[in-house]
Formats: C-alpha cells, sequence, structure tokens
C-alpha cells in the first residue's frame, strides 16, 4: 500500500525505457508508485500493469490522467506522440517528467512551450538524464567554481556497440547527438549557435545508407567550439566521454576506471554494452529528483525551454548532414519564466 503523500504516476510508454521507469518507480525510489500505464498497444500494457499491484492500464493517454488515482506523468512514448500527451497534461495541470526529445522538431516544440507559458508556471521537467550523472555533475560544479577559467573548447565522444534495427542518419544527430547538445548548453551555460556536420568514410559495420560515424561541431553564444564523434556502430561496448579544455586547465570525465583488474600478465576493465547499463544510477537519480521535487509542489531539472533549444539544433544540425556546412541555429527570445536561476 502507498503511504500517505506518495505520487501516483501515470507512465505512458510501456517500451524498453516506459517500462524500465515503472521497475525503477516500483522497486528503485521512494516516494511513489505506478497507478497506470498506456501504450498503443494494449496487451503489452496489460502485460506491464499485470505486474503491478492496482495499477491500471490504458490505450488513451488523456483517459489515464483523467483517473484520480493519477498526480503526475512519466511520459516515455516515442517523440511524435509527446505533444498530444504533454498537452492533455496541460489540461488537467499535472506535473510531467517527459522523456527526450521534448517532441520531434522545433515548431512543435514551440507549441509546448507556448502552452505552458499559457499555464504561467513551469510543470514539465525533461528527461536529459545526463545532468544527474555522477561525473557530469562533478564537472558542471568544477566548471562553475570557476577555477579552471574560461571553457574555450569541449570534446565529446558518444559510441554505441551498435545501431538498433531501422536506424537511420538523421538519428544519430537526433537520437543520440541530442544529449551532447544539452550537455554542452548545460555544462557551459551557452546557447548553440550554429551546427556542422561532418561525414567520414562510413565504417563497413554500419547499415546501408547509414552515416555512421559522423563528427558534430557546434559553436556557442559563448564563443567556445565544440566537438562530438558519434559512432554508433563500433563494436565494443558503449562510451559517453567528455574533456572541457578551459584557460586555466582541463577537466575530463567518462574513462571508466572505476576498478581496473591485473592478472595473467594482462591488465584492464569492462566496457559498458549500452546506455541502461551505463546511465542507470543516472536514471535512478533524475526520476527521485523529480518526484522529491513534484512532492514538494516545485519543478526543477531541465525545462521545457531546454527541450525547445535542443529540438532546434537537431533540425540545423539534419540540415546540415543533407546540405553539408554550417547552419545556423535559430531561437525565439528566451521567456523569463525559463530564466537561469
Amino acid at each position: 500500500m502507498a503511504s500517505p503523500g506518495t505520487l501516483k504516476v501515470a507512465v505512458v510508454g510501456t517500451g524498453k525505457m516506459g517500462a524500465d521507469h515503472v521497475r525503477r518507480i516500483q522497486e528503485v525510489i521512494s516516494g511513489a508508485r505506478v497507478t497506470a500505464v498506456v501504450d498503443v498497444d494494449a496487451e503489452r500494457a496489460k502485460a506491464v500493469a499485470a505486474r503491478v499491484d492496482g495499477c491500471t492500464a490504458h490505450t488513451d493517454p488523456a483517459e489515464a490522467m483523467a483517473s484520480a488515482d493519477v498526480d503526475a506523468v512519466l511520459i516515455a512514448s516515442p517523440g511524435p506522440a509527446h505533444e498530444a500527451a504533454l498537452l492533455a497534461a496541460f489540461a488537467r495541470d499535472l506535473p510531467v517528467l517527459c522523456e527526450k526529445p521534448l517532441t520531434p522538431d522545433a515548431a512543435s516544440a514551440l507549441r509546448v512551450l507556448q502552452a505552458e507559458l499559457s499555464l504561467g508556471r513551469r510543470r514539465v521537467q525533461v528527461g536529459f538524464m545526463r545532468r544527474y550523472d555522477t561525473e557530469y555533475v562533478k564537472l558542471k560544479s568544477l566548471l562553475d567554481t570557476g577555477q579552471l577559467g574560461r571553457p574555450l573548447l569541449l570534446h565529446n565522444r558518444h559510441r554505441n556497440l551498435a545501431s538498433p534495427p531501422g536506424w537511420t542518419s538523421e538519428m544519430l544527430i537526433n537520437d543520440s547527438v541530442v544529449h551532447e547538445m544539452d550537455v554542452t548548453r548545460w555544462l557551459l551555460g551557452q546557447e548553440i549557435t550554429g551546427i556542422t556536420v561532418l561525414r567520414p568514410t562510413p565504417s563497413a559495420n554500419a547499415p546501408d545508407a547509414v552515416q555512421d560515424p559522423q563528427f558534430v561541431l557546434f559553436e556557442t553564444d559563448g564563443g567556445a567550439i565544440v566537438d562530438t564523434e558519434i559512432f554508433v556502430n563500433c563494436g565494443f561496448g558503449y562510451q559517453v566521454q567528455a574533456e572541457v579544455v578551459c584557460e586555466r586547465g582541463t577537466a575530463r570525465i567518462g574513462d571508466g576506471h572505476a576498478m581496473v583488474t591485473t592478472m595473467a600478465g594482462r591488465w584492464g576493465g569492462t566496457v559498458a554494452q549500452d546506455f541502461v547499463e551505463r546511465f542507470a544510477d543516472a536514471y535512478d537519480r533524475e526520476v527521485q529528483a523529480w518526484v522529491d521535487a513534484t512532492r514538494r509542489g516545485e519543478v526543477g531539472g531541465p525545462s521545457v525551454w531546454d527541450g525547445y533549444a535542443v529540438a532546434a539544433v537537431c533540425e540545423a544540425g539534419v540540415r546540415s548532414l543533407r546540405e553539408g556546412g554550417r547552419v545556423a541555429v535559430e531561437l525565439v527570445e528566451r521567456p523569463a519564466l525559463y530564466a537561469v536561476s
């Protein structure tokens, strides 16, 4: 039974990410329980709901949100379905944790932003979970002290064992480099103003017609230059690394040297095999932070503005990938509701 004050959550989307969030809320974090799940696949929704006492299964997000047994919503459905689910949550003034992307394009993200503005307060935390990863948090804290001076360069590497079936060249930008777009803005406290996508010779391990790897350059309004190597068929595991070069020093994360073994004439460690393994703790921290803030009547973390800004960078990046050259990133004026604290 839920204790008084327990947050009752509807999870929209019961695929890999949504089902993992159901498990996380029920078994890992505190202060919340899942009372409803939603999926266009009714049988999948029923199967997930059957594993949670008192959980109902739905195919319509608005129907689930209308339940008196729902206080908040976690959206983990495919990106194209996010806008409708977010607007349904706004209609009932429900707090939301929305997995990235906020929406698949800048125009729809801007519509969500305007809808939230009409409420007069924030209701959405966007699921850029790297902001909750221990290493990224330490790097952000160090940069914020100013000890290293101004950041001049940021080098990112993002490698995946193998791309899922159906992946396209554009998805390397929209589904992978999207994370580097957000952490760049967050770590540096700067907006991305331009993006250039370079196309090396594709790996023989990449599916036909998929441009993999890619080399992506960002320019920021603070004058920093950022590069990201994205390689989603590297063949050996999942790696995310970052190094910031500042005026008085550098800082690097992601080397994965938590444990190094030595035996039989060799030394080394292991490489995570997917993002769920690498960022499991970050997801736990993210959802716990959202639950805790919601129970206090607050909204924190990445905002709808962050989701909109990243959607605009993704659009520009896909254009650069297709057409070549630098593409400028155009944003509307940042509303006061999303002012940096």
